[in-house]
């Protein structure tokens, strides 16, 4: 694996300050909010047995050792340690409408912000993260790794990858995940799940896996501001459509549309029963992702 002068060395300077810039920012904020909390939220991935020792009062009887209690005619239990070391998969969506955005920030920009934090959090707990780009299709992946030369390849993926004029298809990217590990693992799905046939792949990816679906959304998404005519694109079609905005029953049509998608999706997750988040484009990320994991933490 190269090493940090080598990784920066192969980055052009302008691209290497931006992703300096995220690596920064994403260490800030996992030192101040979530470090505290990741541990307990996402486990390892079973237990290694380590030792047997005398029963003390309070121990799990489930965890007596007969065979050793018989032998030695006083209670042994079996003692375990945590298979501590996990692979973190960022499944992140790079589909053309991840590009929109209505203010400083688009929904491609949040969804390399959140990566790049969550992927700094694991690997300060010595996981190992991965990176899968979809749209269409598989675009790229890079298999679980450790190391801050890694770190800096991911986000530099995360920021520059090419923009195609696509949809959205989460099915080769569930299978792709299924046929490369056969090992429980957390896989983050970071998208804005414009593609309504998401839950049955979701469904089978669950199955093996800890899904947890970071879902991406513009405030514009949802309502339009009235300004008079507009051309709207659908950045995955290409198809323009032209609103007067002005008009208060456009208006409102359009963000009844807009209410009835997000219900639906909705309704879908919670059939689905996974966890799953919110991001919005303009609003902090950070405290959503904090009481995700506390959440979590509750019920493990």
């Amino acid at each position: 694996m190269p090493d940090l002068v080598t990784a920066q060395r192969a980055i052009p300077p302008e691209v290497l300050r931006v992703v300096k810039q995220v690596e920064i920012k994403a260490r800030i904020l996992a030192d101040q909010a979530l470090l505290g909390t990741y541990r307990s939220v996402f486990r390892g991935s079973g237990l290694d047995f380590e030792e047997v020792r005398e029963y003390e009062p309070g121990d799990d009887i489930r965890s007596i050792d007969w065979n050793v209690t018989a032998r030695m005619r006083t209670p042994y239990i079996k003692k375990y340690r945590e298979e501590r070391e996990l692979n973190i998969f960022l499944a992140v969506d790079v589909s053309a409408s991840s590009w929109f955005g209505s203010g400083t920030v688009s929904k491609r920009e949040l969804a390399a912000d959140v990566a790049a934090l969550l992927a700094v959090t694991a690997l300060h707990n010595n996981d190992r993260v991965g990176l899968l780009l979809f749209a269409d299709g598989v675009r790229e992946f890079i298999p679980p790794r450790g190391g801050r030369p890694h770190l800096y390849s991911l986000i530099r993926r995360l920021l520059f990858a090419e923009p195609r004029r696509s949809g959205t298809e989460l099915a080769s990217a569930t299978e792709f995940i299924g046929h490369i590990t056969k090992k429980r693992n957390v896989v983050f799905v970071i998208s804005d799940f414009l593609d309504f046939e998401f839950e049955a792949p979701l469904r089978m990816l669950a199955h093996k896996h800890d899904v947890v679906a970071l879902i991406l959304n513009d405030r514009r998404e949802l309502e339009l501001p009235a300004v008079g005519v507009v051309g709207l694109e659908d950045a995955e079609t290409g198809r323009m459509t032209y609103v007067d905005t002005a008009r208060a029953d456009v208006r409102e049509s359009y963000a009844h549309a807009a209410r009835e998608r997000r219900a639906q999706r909705l309704r879908t997750f919670s059939r689905m029963g996974l966890d799953r988040l919110d991001l919005f484009t303009d609003r902090p990320y950070v405290p959503a992702l904090l009481a995700l994991f506390n959440a979590r933490s509750k019920r493990n």
